[in-house]
């Protein structure tokens, strides 16, 4: 840790753990040369001792260097064998940080001092390491004991090594889930505590280790299935064991959903220590990779597709060679059309694709998963086109991806926009409040529309990091429409699964939890209380509904779940990888047949091997370090956004937006502002309490003081000049993420940019004339100034609207019908934007032919058949960005001439019959 660094300026004990491990070792090598010297030694020892006591608590939940080995290291500093002292540190911090002892040979580490400076010769360095965790209250002896045991059992051609951590509690087994992200397993045995027999309180703020009081007052297996089911919430990756002393056959019956196997504690520790790499294996494996792997080193005879299969078209060409300089053999040798001989078809799966998929469903918590080679804007193409026909509802946030537009275009869905709460002052969208769901739901259910209501269509978490709470949404939703269909995009969310805070709010785990409760009896009782208090949702007062919590009946709600997720976003996968979740418990009888055609719709006959196989490489690290792995990427974040907000310099001209700034007060119950810098807890709390909350490794930086537009900072300062790519800018801000691929020296780079810029800026500003200093912060006042307001959905044209003009309203309109009437060009013309304000201050209604979305925001402001409004045309005024897709500079709006709407208001197709669609 560097001088004078607090636990407290830290967000995760793996930092914490990894800074004073190299401050120990400088600190010792200085210690040593000091002693040399003659040197007082009163403070280095008052820093060591320090350091000590930093790690002390951290070391007991890893099982390198180990229990024993940490404590040799502090009685060589107790007894003042500084030179033995500062090895044995110089030894595990080197081991530490090369992962040398990944090897199985560093374990005895402290037992030999002869080994203090070497401490880690390899035997094989290709095999996977990782640790289990042993639940028992042990002593000293009988731990070394158990571990000289299984080490016993390991065979020169396994195929992973392990490490055992012995814990003696409850507190401690949470805690050391929550902690060490090498665990893969866990053995629970009979005897162990509940409290934890050491002090803990430096972990407070990492940590939250509550289970039930009365835990310890249960039988042993009862407490062994209470341990079980914290450690499946926190970790559902862990593979877990019981060992046991009684009726094994007994317990089986009762406790094998929660434990992988049981075993008899007296038939010895082979079959535990054989179950523990098989449980690792069978996550290990990758059927498609592995497939393809094979197939590419086998000899073929081509008389097919792809005459650059084998790289036969490129080994001997003249002019193309450099082509396998730059990628190697390996790729062209993968590459193939066969769909036999090993291999798979995607559109039919029956061998190793089919295998992982299923796999890919088991890690990221779905009843089903399906692979898409391009891109999550044809996953959410498939599940719309799968789940919605001509004529029915869907409900969607109007600041979507473009995909959901199209799609819901090409699938003739009736749309209804939501509008998002706004951040005028940073010219972006937040998410959609529920209360504002629920109106629109009530307003259909009013006007005897809600049987033909199908999906809720919304993206979570949205492009600025904003978290729905995804259980709450779907199950208010749900009591007012129980066989309502939800589609989440989760393209920017794939990683979330992975991290215990995160993972309650993805769509497959909060689908799986609602499925969970509606079967349960205390569940029955506390609706019928509900609907007591309520009385019968489809007729109780629209008012009443809108300002209490809903839940569900559990004799009607269907949950009906589908996740469509950008595997290459944010987890390893090549580009274009992404993959379609579905938790829908009526998928089988009414969905399956209609997903597969929507599914044959929209994906190749030639799919990308090397995509799919990267998926499958990337579902097999998500499931063994995707904990570890998203860690690493919250703490990269909050170090980038402490080191913006505390540097001297960059405070000055930029400052990282936190929850208060882009979550409005109304939608945080809890009231905290920034989650995390106060600790886990917190952030725990947060995460289970608020409507909306912010996902840390999004970092919006607002760069108002520097005069410098967003869209001019990420083009002219960070790419062109610095190679920095980021993704998405407002007019006064810049986004950046962290990714399970940031690294700390990413940051540290990106601060050094930041700082370079902040230092240029400052001195040009010293050196500007009057007229510049004026020009300057003219530009300073119109990024700092609120831009013209957000405009909400306007509304669709009466000619495409779901109501016709004097009905009960409703604000669903035909968005295909409106945009396939534009293909006639006779009913279309050119408006200027002087033009087309004229028009609108003259009542005349100007109604568009296409999508207008101005880049940034990046989201339609227009949509074919909605009406122009002064809002919408004073903020397109106010944009100073060149790129706006659906508008041309050079001819202006294209919009509907009064001709097409004359002859879209008499074409207006019938509604559909009452009921639900045949």
């Amino acid at each position: 840790m560097p001088d004078g660094a607090s636990p407290l300026a830290y967000n995760s004990t793996w930092q914490i753990r990894s800074d004073a491990w190299c401050s120990l070792e400088e600190s010792s090598a200085q210690l040593v040369l000091a002693g040399a010297q003659h040197r007082p030694l009163e403070e280095l020892g008052e820093t060591i001792a320090k350091l000590l006591d930093v790690l002390g608590p951290i070391e007991r939940f890893w099982a390198f260097p180990g229990v024993p080995a940490f404590g040799k290291v502090r009685r060589l500093f107790a007894a003042g064998k500084y030179d033995r002292f500062a090895a044995l540190v110089r030894g595990i911090n080197r081991a530490l940080a090369t992962d040398s002892f990944r090897t199985g040979q560093a374990g005895d580490l402290g037992d030999e001092d002869d080994r203090a400076a070497h401490p880690m010769e390899p035997a094989r360095t290709d095999r996977p390491y990782f640790e289990v965790l042993i639940v028992e209250d042990m002593t000293e002896h009988q731990e070394h004991s158990l571990r000289e045991e299984l080490r016993r059992w390991r065979r020169p051609d396994d195929a992973f090594i392990y490490e055992i951590v012995v814990v003696p509690s409850i507190e401690d087994a949470i805690m050391a889930a929550r902690l060490n992200f090498r665990l893969q397993a866990c053995v629970v045995r009979r005897r162990f505590a509940r409290r934890s027999p050491y002090d803990s309180s430096s972990l407070a703020r990492f940590v939250d280790s509550v289970v039930a009081e009365d835990v310890m007052e249960r039988s042993p297996d009862d407490r062994a299935q209470e341990l079980a089911r914290a450690l499946a919430r926190l970790r559902p990756e862990l593979d877990l064991y019981l060992m046991t002393e009684i009726s094994v056959e007994d317990l089986a019956g009762r406790l094998s959903h929660h434990f992988r196997r049981i075993f008899h504690a007296r038939e010895g520790s082979l079959e535990v220590h054989l179950s523990i790499l098989d449980g690792v294996a069978a996550r290990y494996r990758t059927p498609f990779f592995n497939a393809l792997k094979n197939y590419s080193h086998r000899p073929t005879g081509v008389f097919h597709a792809l005459p650059i299969s084998h790289a036969k078209s490129i080994l001997e060409s003249h002019w193309i060679h450099d082509m396998i300089d730059f990628y190697g053999m390996e790729i062209f040798l993968a590459e193939t059309s066969a769909t036999c001989g090993g291999l798979d078809s995607l559109l039919e799966p029956t061998g190793p694709l089919r295998e992982a998929q299923q796999l890919a469903a088991e890690t990221f918590g779905s009843r089903k998963t399906y692979f898409v080679t391009n891109g999550t804007s044809t996953a959410n193409k498939i599940v719309v086109q799968a789940l919605v026909q001509p004529g029915d509802i869907v409900l969607v946030d109007r600041n979507c991806h473009q995909s959901h537009h199209y799609g819901l275009m090409l699938a003739g869905a009736m749309v209804t926009y939501l509008d998002a709460y706004p951040l005028h002052h940073y010219s972006m969208y937040g998410a959609v409040p529920l209360r504002e769901i629920k109106r629109q739901l009530l307003a259909l259910r009013r006007a005897g529309k809600l049987d033909r209501v199908k999906m809720l269509l919304l993206t979570n978490c949205t492009f600025d990091g904003v978290v729905y709470d995804v259980r709450r949404v779907m199950e208010e939703c749900l009591a007012i429409k129980p066989d309502l269909v939800f589609l989440w995009d989760e393209a920017w969310f794939a990683f979330a699964r992975f991290h215990p805070v995160y993972r309650p709010r993805t769509a497959m785990r909060a689908a799986r939890t609602l499925i969970e409760q509606l079967r349960l009896p205390e569940y029955r009782e506390r609706y019928q209380e509900f609907a007591s208090e309520v009385g019968a949702i489809d007729s109780a007062d629209d008012e009443v509904l809108l300002n209490r919590r809903l839940i569900p009946d559990p004799a009607r709600a269907r949950v009906r779940v589908y996740s469509t997720q950008s595997t290459h976003k944010t987890l390893t996968s090549l580009r274009q990888g992404s993959m379609i979740h579905v938790s829908d418990q009526d998928f089988s009888q009414k969905v399956e047949d209609t997903f597969h055609e929507a599914y044959m719709t929209h994906t190749s006959t030639s799919p990308n091997y090397q995509i799919l196989a990267s998926l499958d490489l990337g579902r097999r690290q998500a499931d063994l370090e995707g904990f570890e792995l998203v860690q690493k990427q919250i703490e990269n974040a909050m170090r980038l956004r402490d080191a913006v907000d505390h540097h001297p310099l960059l405070s000055k001209y930029m400052r990282c937006l936190s929850t208060a700034d882009l979550i409005p007060a109304e939608y945080r119950s809890s009231g905290i502002d920034q989650p995390l810098r106060s600790g886990l807890p917190n952030m725990i709390k947060v995460w289970n309490t608020d409507e909306f909350v912010l996902d840390p490794s999004r970092i919006t930086i607002y760069i108002g003081a520097t005069g410098i537009d967003g869209d001019h900072f990420k083009r002219g300062q960070l790419m062109d000049r610095f190679g920095v790519q980021i993704n998405k800018t407002s007019r006064n801000t810049v986004l950046f993420m962290t990714t399970i691929g940031t690294t700390r020296s990413s940051v540290a780079y990106l601060i050094e940019v930041l700082v370079t810029i902040a230092r240029e800026l400052d001195n040009q500003i010293i050196d500007m004339s009057p007229a510049e200093r004026a020009a300057h912060e003219r530009a300073v006042q119109r990024l700092t100034s609120p831009s013209a307001p957000l405009p909400d959905f306007s509304g669709f044209h009466p000619s495409f609207a779901g109501s016709p003009a004097g009905d009960q309203g409703t604000p669903e309109g035909d968005v295909r019908r409106a945009f396939y009437l534009s293909y006639n060009d006779s009913y279309c013309e050119y408006l200027t934007p002087e033009e087309a304000e004229q028009r609108v201050e003259n009542g005349e209604q100007v109604v568009s032919t296409t999508y207008v979305t101005p880049y940034p925001p990046g989201y339609p402001v227009l949509v074919p058949g909605q009406v122009f409004s002064p809002q919408i045309l004073a903020f397109m005024r106010s944009l100073d960005t060149p790129e706006v897709h659906g508008y041309r500079p050079d001819l202006g709006y294209r919009v509907y001439v009064d001709k097409a709407l004359e002859i879209a208001a008499t074409a207006r197709p019938e509604p559909p019959p009452d009921g639900p669609p045949a």
